[in-house]
């Protein structure tokens, strides 16, 4: 399984199914739906539903437990925060769902390492950048998954995985309300390719 997450934010429930197929064509296997969408509940369980045995579907931007519990019942699997939330992480593993916060110090790397969390999603990573990553690397243990969110581009992904990154979260690259199915297809077909080239 490649280490990109889609964030799909700003899918809607009628699209998202369409959507997800050309991804999984491409080889993006994990799927998030940020819960500021519109009715993104109803668009987890569709994909979890059509796509739950090819692909890991799950939440964006979710902060509290109870948005964890309602991403669990309508079938999703991950969890994916812009912070870092003992609360959220703790909920997400007694659930059986991989937790990826986000974190941007070492502090709240190591916070949300203690809590269980699956992966560090580093944001924003624009303001972090390689070098940074780079830094915090030195002093996180060596199996740690860290993953850039905002600013992972396939034009940077390289310098990422110089500097030790293990995947990205890629939302407008990807995909921008009103693009077409065609446009996230051939969106897909250049972040994969960029990524196999850059981590491979």
């Amino acid at each position: 399984m490649r280490e990109i997450i889609a964030i799909l934010r700003g899918v809607n429930p009628s699209e998202v199914e369409q959507i997800c197929e050309a991804l999984v064509a491409a080889g993006i296997t994990q799927i998030e739906v940020p819960l500021n969408s519109p009715d993104p509940l109803d668009s987890i369980a569709r994909l979890a539903q059509a796509f739950g045995k090819e692909a890991r579907i799950g939440a964006g931007t979710v902060l509290d437990p109870a948005q964890v519990l309602a991403v669990a019942k309508a079938g999703g699997r991950l969890i994916v925060s812009p912070d870092t939330n003992a609360a959220v992480i703790g909920e997400a593993k007694r659930q059986g769902m991989i937790s990826c916060p986000g974190a941007m110090t070492p502090s709240e790397c190591f916070s949300a390492l203690r809590a269980g969390a699956d992966a560090i999603k580093l944001f924003p990573g624009s303001l972090i950048g390689p070098s940074g990553l780079a830094a915090i690397r030195a002093v996180l243990p060596p199996d740690t998954k860290v993953l850039a969110v905002g600013g992972a581009t396939p034009e940077n992904f390289s310098d990422w995985a110089e500097a030790g990154i293990s995947g990205f979260g890629v939302g407008t690259a990807l995909y921008r309300p009103g693009d077409t199915v065609a446009e996230v297809a051939e969106n897909a077909a250049r972040i994969v390719a960029a990524y196999d080239a850059a981590m491979t």
